[in-house]
Formats: structure tokens, C-alpha cells, sequence
């Protein structure tokens, strides 16, 4: 890495990760619960969500105090350098809430509209990945590449459901019309470590419709610095219609398929 204004920001973004992913392992209530709901009654947020996002804010913050912020829990306000931080302190709410592992914290930099950095890093599992712009894309400080290319009836492909009942529904009935034309699909639970799965080789593709800018703004930059595409409808970015990235060869026709399904609509 060349540019040292990224190079601080990735450290930046390391160590608040690092010290956010210690407190939701280490910090973790017997008696969790739920401290407020978003979307729908099991779309839940929990006490350390929040807590986590105050520690990751008050850590920039400090460091650099004129950047701006957009988090999951409410983080807000514009900046004046050009460099905006995209938090989302912890995706996989739910696993976090019922014990299960798979769950992250994630972390983009953006300088001037454009992702910059990306870390995600998830505590249990003992994996952090990071990006740079131009920089390629690492597990735990090891450089990492999407898989080769397979055709798409030898896809393992990961999705994801929304909270809102008649928006799952529709989401399971493109899930269940799919399935017959990949290897198949996994439903892990947080966007990000499914997005760094695809950067890692472990997934050929992923897609979800709803996803918000911190949910993606990460493991979409790792996604794409380890070698994998990334879009959303045919010809436009991932966005909260569709999110879709996977390995060259699989990429266009799961696109296609998608569209083809009607995944960006409810």
C-alpha cells in the first residue's frame, strides 16, 4: 500500500473493529436481550449493537474528529474532510442474540463517495478481512481469491432473508425457483462474512435483496479487491434492490437469473 491516508484509515479501521469484536465476545450478556426492534417485530436490535456502535464511533472520533459517519444504530452526521466511516457494528443481530457464531463487525472508509477501506471482522470465527482500494484483499493478513470459475449448475451460492414477512415470502419463493439451477444455497446469517466467504473461495456467489449501505459497504470493497464482481441489477451497483457478487463465470448468469426471478422486487 502506497497511500498513507489509506494506510492510517485501515489501521483505523482495524483496531476499532478489533476492539468492538472484543466487546460483543468477551462482553456478551447470560440474559441478552432485546433492546428495541426495526422493521418488524424479529428484526431485532440488541443492547450490545448499540454499544459496540458507540465504542466504534467514540474510537474515530477521537482519532480523526472532522470525518463523517454512517452507522446501523444511528450514527449520522456529514463531515468535513470527505471521509465518511459506513459502520455497521454488528451484522447477524440475530445469530448474535441466539449464540450462534456467525456474526461480524464491519467498517468502510469512503473518501469522496468512493470505498476506500473495508475490514469485517469476525471474533468467532478468529478471522478479520481487510481491503485498500487497488490493494487486494487479506484474511488475517493473507492475501485470498475468489474461486475459479464454474458454471452456474455448480454454484454453492449464499442468500438472505428480510424481516418483513411478505417480503420473505417473495424472497423464498425466488430461493426455492432458483435452487434447481445451482450446486446449492446457504443461508448464513450476516451479509458481510457472506460477502468475504465469496472473497475467501468458500461461496461461488451470494445475492440479497434490502441490504442497507453498511450492511454491504465493506464486503462489497474485500469482494471486489479479491477478485470477485459486484452489482446489482444487470448494468447498476449493489444496492438495497439487490446486492449480488460472485466469482467471474458465475456473476452474469446468477445476475441474470436473478433478474429473470424478479429478486429486486417484493
Amino acid at each position: 500500500m502506497t497511500d498513507p491516508a489509506l494506510s492510517e484509515l485501515l489501521d483505523l479501521a482495524l483496531e476499532a473493529a478489533r476492539r468492538a469484536g472484543a466487546l460483543l465476545r468477551d462482553g456478551r450478556p447470560a440474559d441478552l436481550g432485546v433492546a428495541a426492534t426495526k422493521s418488524s417485530p424479529i428484526d431485532v436490535v440488541t443492547e450490545m449493537d448499540i454499544a459496540a456502535e458507540k465504542l466504534i464511533t467514540g474510537y474515530l472520533s477521537e482519532r480523526r474528529p472532522d470525518d463523517g459517519f454512517l452507522g446501523e444504530e444511528g450514527a449520522s452526521s456529514p463531515g468535513s474532510t470527505g471521509i465518511r466511516w459506513v459502520i455497521d457494528p454488528l451484522d447477524g443481530t440475530v445469530n448474535y442474540l441466539y449464540g450462534l457464531p456467525t456474526w461480524s463487525v464491519s467498517i468502510a472508509a469512503e473518501r469522496d463517495g468512493e470505498r476506500v477501506v473495508g475490514v469485517v471482522a469476525a471474533p468467532m470465527r478468529g478471522e478479520t478481512f481487510q481491503a485498500v482500494l487497488g490493494g487486494g484483499a487479506y484474511l488475517n493478513g493473507d492475501a485470498v481469491r475468489c474461486r475459479p470459475a464454474a458454471p452456474l449448475d455448480q454454484a454453492l451460492v449464499s442468500t438472505g432473508f428480510n424481516y418483513v414477512a411478505h417480503v420473505r415470502a417473495h424472497q423464498a419463493d425466488v430461493a426455492q425457483r432458483l435452487i434447481p439451477r445451482l450446486r446449492d444455497i446457504r443461508r448464513g446469517g450476516s451479509a458481510a462474512v457472506d460477502l468475504c466467504d465469496v472473497a475467501a473461495g468458500r461461496l461461488d456467489g451470494y445475492y440479497e435483496r434490502g441490504l442497507h449501505p453498511w450492511d454491504l459497504a465493506a464486503g462489497d470493497l474485500i469482494a471486489r479487491e479479491a477478485g470477485a464482481l459486484t452489482g446489482g441489477r444487470p448494468g447498476l451497483p449493489a444496492d438495497g434492490d439487490l446486492t449480488v457478487a460472485a466469482t467471474p463465470g458465475v456473476f452474469e448468469p446468477l445476475q441474470a437469473a436473478l433478474d429473470e426471478l424478479g429478486a429486486w422486487h417484493d
